[in-house]
């Protein structure tokens, strides 16, 4: 079945075929719009800019900003990673991907689309964050680490939720409603990961440990669950 120019592959197709083809509707159908890269990058950059102006070169502790950090990164996610789901529900495009393709499979390629989204925000931030303040980084190869790491945790539980979420009426509040509580384990371990990154420690990575086990353990669980859970959540 056709929809614009892309072709959903059948039921008989591979599980990695009909991620592909659900990530690259959601690609071209972002491209067409920019709802989601829009809002993400403006909130983003607003975000940042007044953080920049408000913090200035004081020469915070790094906690401080590992915390300044992550606060940015998770509302900038907010403000678009729901949409994945919530323009099928307004396009009246559900129904399509119902039809044409596995739960697990739409959930894959949300995921991965939101992946993108959080990985173009941070492509964006990261370096801006760092010239608009006084934060030094120590550890390159950990910062990126806990970054990739918790970007994955991120996108995996805001995929699901924003499945939950699509059909509400108020879904923007609700969204960040329903993510905090579930993302705070992940926010904790993120900080406390990005903070001994900033800091100058003799060996970061070991000292890190926890943080990353945290990390690790949250993305895996979170996407195992959701992969789990969704059908439920996207049949209902």
């Amino acid at each position: 079945m056709k929809r614009g120019s892309t072709v959903l592959p059948t039921s008989s197709s591979g599980l990695a075929t009909k991620s592909l083809a659900v990530l690259r509707k959601d690609i071209l159908s972002e491209f067409r719009t920019r709802y989601a890269i829009n809002a993400i990058l403006l909130f983003g950059v607003t975000t940042l800019t007044v953080v920049s102006f408000s913090v200035g070169q004081l020469g915070l502790p790094a906690d401080v900003y590992a915390a300044l950090f992550w606060i940015i990164i998770f509302f900038s996610a907010m403000s678009g990673l729901a949409q994945v789901f919530v323009k099928e529900e307004e396009s009246r495009t559900a129904i399509v991907l119902r039809l044409t393709s596995d739960p697990t499979a739409i959930y894959l390629g949300k995921l991965v689309f939101n992946f993108l989204l959080l990985a173009l925000l941070e492509l964006v931030i990261t370096p801006l964050f760092f010239v608009l303040t006084d934060a030094r980084m120590a550890n390159v190869g950990l910062f990126l680490i806990v970054l990739l790491v918790g970007s994955l945790g991120l996108a995996g539980a805001s995929t699901l939720i924003a499945a939950i979420i699509s059909k509400a009426s108020i879904k923007g509040a609700l969204f960040a409603v329903l993510s905090f509580p579930i993302l705070l384990p992940l926010l904790i371990g993120a900080i406390a990961g990005t903070r001994k990154a900033l800091g100058v420690t003799e060996s970061p990575f070991s000292a890190a440990a926890p943080e990353l086990q945290l990390l690790i353990s949250y993305a895996v669980v979170m996407i195992t669950a959701s992969l789990l859970l969704f059908e439920f959540v996207w049949e209902e």
